[in-house]
């Protein structure tokens, strides 16, 4: 069977490369016999790729030597408890609500202190990112949280809030590794790496070292306190091996293709093809203002339901796969992380051109 432009938010699609070289050492990794699957997280091979893996993110994102980078299990979701349960010293955080992965986010703060929404997209359906340049930052606040890039509704930060020197914490989870970021900017920067980076089941937490410290909320499980794993190198307990070991795949070949300037150039080149339609065509619209645009997910519509619905069918059977918008936008969303190909999103664009003519 032929490999199909697979659109999905996440799991996503990765690099074909990447998933050969899996292929090629499924039975057999570099000689030992066995799987990456079936060797011991003790062992020095796995010790050599988990210790491989984070030196070529480091490069890749430059952090800095005070930052650890922490390799979890419980994805991104884990992260909205861990982090008040770590951070809120003084039972005060501010949240920028622009999605709804935010959203989860404040409410599962609320259950350890004070969650202050201190702005909102909500009102026009996350379609933008709200003005971040002077915020009501709250005085004892211990930390001021964003979702950077938001999946289901196709928007991006295109610049940090200003958080009155407040430590920020950010969700990169479907804009990971997309594009260079400055790292110091952040006390805490996380994402779940089935978007972007490698198989379900992971999230990477870069986290400033001074924020590592055993002074965390009562009653904070031993597992979810981030020295646990800082102490013991992401290897308190067996870590996802099998995630790391693509993720570390997925990183050779991002340096390989250049690092992360030349992902960003790529990647606003791809978006700029499915964009520049969308901004021409008399049947399909973006649903994000225009500044706030994602490179990553990129929701669109007709305006007409019964249409949304044809085009979702026939674009799957042309090959094109995952294009059903999320239930709360509608339409359809392509999402085109770093694997997808040039191709991939002139392909659809073409499609969408014909379904225009034949559906006028």
């Amino acid at each position: 069977m032929s490999r199909v432009y697979n659109f999905s938010a996440g799991p996503a699609v990765l690099p074909e490369e990447v998933l050969k070289e899996v292929a090629d050492e499924m039975m057999d990794y570099r000689g030992c016999g066995m799987s990456v699957m079936e060797m011991s997280h003790r062992s020095k091979m796995f010790d050599d790729i988990i210790k491989e893996a984070e030196k070529d993110l480091r490069e890749l994102m430059h952090i800095p030597d005070n930052y650890k980078v922490l390799f979890l299990q419980g994805g991104a979701s884990q992260q909205f408890a861990m982090i008040p349960m770590n951070l809120m010293k003084n039972r005060v955080a501010d949240y920028i609500v622009t999605g709804q992965w935010a959203k989860k986010a404040w409410q599962e703060a609320q259950k350890y202190g004070k969650a202050n929404k201190i702005a909102s997209s909500e009102d026009k359906t996350f379609s933008y990112i709200p003005d971040c340049s002077d915020l009501p930052v709250s005085e004892d606040a211990d930390y001021v949280y964003i979702c950077e890039n938001n999946t289901i509704y196709g928007t991006k930060y295109k610049e940090l809030p200003n958080t009155k020197g407040k430590i920020l914490v950010s969700d990169v989870s479907s804009c990971f590794l997309s594009e260079p970021i400055d790292v110091t900017k952040y006390g805490l920067v996380y994402g779940g790496v089935q978007k972007n980076i490698g198989p379900a089941g992971m999230v990477i937490a870069i986290i400033r070292e001074d924020l590592i410290t055993e002074d965390v909320l009562p009653g904070t499980p031993t597992m979810l306190t981030y020295k646990t794993h800082a102490d013991a190198g992401s290897l308190y307990n067996t870590p996802n091996c099998f995630c790391i070991y693509v993720c570390g795949k997925v990183f050779k070949w991002l340096k390989k293709m250049g690092g992360l300037e030349a992902m960003k150039e790529r990647n606003e080149k791809k978006a700029a093809i499915l964009y520049d339609f969308l901004d021409q065509s008399e049947m399909f619209h973006g649903t994000v203002e225009k500044k706030d645009r994602s490179l990553m997910n990129v929701p669109f519509v007709t305006g007409d339901k019964e249409l949304d619905a044809k085009f979702v069918k026939e674009s799957q059977e042309a090959g094109f796969e995952n294009l059903k918008g999320h239930r709360t936008v509608g339409g359809m969303r392509a999402s085109i992380y770093n694997a997808m190909p040039m191709e991939g999103v002139e392909a659809l664009v073409a499609f969408m051109k014909k379904f225009e003519e034949e559906n006028r």
